[in-house]
């Protein structure tokens, strides 16, 4: 078992953004090689098991972790009834980006490049935000994601983006394979052998965050 690193930095953050107040949970080891944001997906939050897994080993591997609420808890609440707006991708990617923003205006974090993990529509959100921020955010990753829902966003993108799959998420697999052939920057897909949608499959969650901690490593550089 992996001995997680010590951090100097494990805090609740709260992040303004467009007249609301979101909730977020960082994490910064010790020479943090960068700085991965987690957009989580349909009806999740930052209290997703799957999400703090794979944050906890990337913090393992060197990176602060930043996982967010993208939905205020009023809104959370009228989600769990309505489900209209885990699917608005514009309010989510809105979001993110101005979570992107708010760490480049930190005198701790701004010297960090910024990687972004999305999951479900989460992921859409990170594609958006990759395209409309292309010089801060520096990788994507995508896990189980909808990456079709980015739309117009997708030829924009200029990070390298990882796409990570279940082999037996066949819907989404296409959709992904879609997404992927419109998209003009360094993408790879990763299909993660007798996996479903949540990766619940003996050793499956640990493969997706074993990708993306590689993937990370090789395409975060440090800023200039």
């Amino acid at each position: 078992m992996a001995i997680a690193r010590p951090l100097w930095q494990a805090l609740t953050v709260r992040i303004p953004v467009d007249g609301v107040t979101l909730n977020a949970d960082l994490a910064l080891p010790v020479d943090a090689h960068g700085i991965v944001l987690f957009a989580h997906g349909s009806g999740s939050s930052r209290h997703s098991p799957r999400n703090q897994f794979v944050a906890r080993v990337l913090q393992q591997s060197d990176f602060g972790t930043l996982l967010m609420d993208l939905l205020t808890e009023k809104e959370e609440f009228l989600d769990n009834q309505t489900r209209e707006m885990r699917f608005d991708i514009g309010l989510l990617a809105k979001r993110l980006t101005a979570t992107v923003d708010w760490l480049g205006t930190q005198p701790a974090y701004k010297h960090l490049p910024v990687g972004v993990f999305g999951a479900s529509t989460g992921a859409a959100a990170a594609l958006v935000t990759a395209a409309d921020r292309p010089v801060v955010v520096k990788s994507v990753v995508s896990r189980g994601g909808r990456p079709d829902l980015a739309d117009e966003a997708l030829p924009r993108v200029k990070a390298p983006s990882l796409l990570i799959v279940g082999a037996y998420d066949d819907a989404v697999l296409a959709l992904n394979q879609q997404a992927m052939a419109r998209m003009k920057t360094t993408v790879q897909l990763k299909i993660i052998p007798r996996a479903t949608h949540l990766f619940e499959e003996p050793g499956a969650l640990s493969h997706v965050a074993d990708l993306a901690a590689e993937w990370f490593w090789d395409t975060l550089k440090p800023k200039k």
